[in-house]
Parts: structure tokens; sequence; C-alpha cells
């Protein structure tokens, strides 16, 4: 039987990241966002672009990924990118926990990071940034819309 600390554990996030920008909520599946924030639950956090899906009078609309088994999805948020050059991959970033704090990795993105400013990755060859609690993370070039605040709450 498991206790209610157990099962709060698999309600209380860790961290959250926060949507900055309009674009960077709607891009967050409706069913993850609260309060215009996406839980962490666990590391490494894997981010992508939702590539399954369709167009519909210029709107991007989003097919469910049924999960089979046991098989994990490459990503734990997938992120909806609708702009005419997409800023997102479909295995962008991660979320790490360090030894020193925390730490976002490019995953071999083609438009890369930036965590305060300072870039990482892009051209597909990844990179890694320190990355504190209040940082802003920007998901592809400095002209991209989608911007979140990284919360640790540990």
């Amino acid at each position: 039987m498991e206790t209610k600390q157990g099962v709060l554990a698999h309600f209380i996030p860790i961290a959250v990241l926060k949507a900055l920008t309009r674009d960077a909520e709607l891009a967050v599946p409706q069913g993850l966002l609260v309060a215009g924030m996406v839980g962490i639950r666990s590391y490494p956090f894997r981010v992508g672009r939702e590539s399954r899906g369709k167009v519909v009078d210029g709107v991007f609309h989003r097919i469910e990924r049924p999960r089979r088994g046991d098989s994990k999805p490459n990503n734990d948020l997938y992120l909806a990118d609708n702009k005419e050059r997409l800023q997102i991959s479909r295995e962008h970033f991660q979320i790490e926990r360090a030894a020193t704090g925390y730490q976002v990795v490019d995953r071999g993105s083609v438009c890369g990071i930036s965590v305060g400013g300072v870039r990482a990755g892009g051209n597909e060859r990844g990179g890694t940034l320190p990355l504190r609690d209040g940082d802003e993370i920007r998901v592809g070039e400095d002209v991209s819309p989608y911007s979140y605040t990284f919360f640790a709450l540990e």
C-alpha cells in the first residue's frame, strides 16, 4: 500500500517552467499547463517539438501520443511550434540535476538555446549551460517567442 507522501510525489512538481510569452504558453499542451506553468517531476526533463498534428485554418492541432505499455516517448514535454520558421527541434533540450545545481543541455538542436542571453547548441552541435532558479530559457534563436523561466522547488 502506498503512503500519502508517495502519492503526493506523483503530483507535486520539483520544478516548473513558466511561460513568458503568449506563444510559449500556446505551445504547451493545455492539459499540462497550470497558471501558465508546466510541472517538472523528474530529471532529466526532455523537451522537443510536437510533430504529430495537422494545421486547420492556420492553427496547429495536436494528435495525442498514446503511450503503449512501458515504452517512453522521446520527450517529457512536446511543444507545438507553429511559426513559419521553426525554432524547436524534435529533440531540443533537457534540464538535468547536476552535482553543482542544474544545467540545460542542448540535444543537438538546429536553433540552439540560451539561458540569460548566453547561447549554446545550434547547428546540431549540442552544448551545456548552467541553470539557476529564476533563469530564463529561450528555445531557439534570439528572435524565438518560446521563452520560459525555470523555478526550482526542491
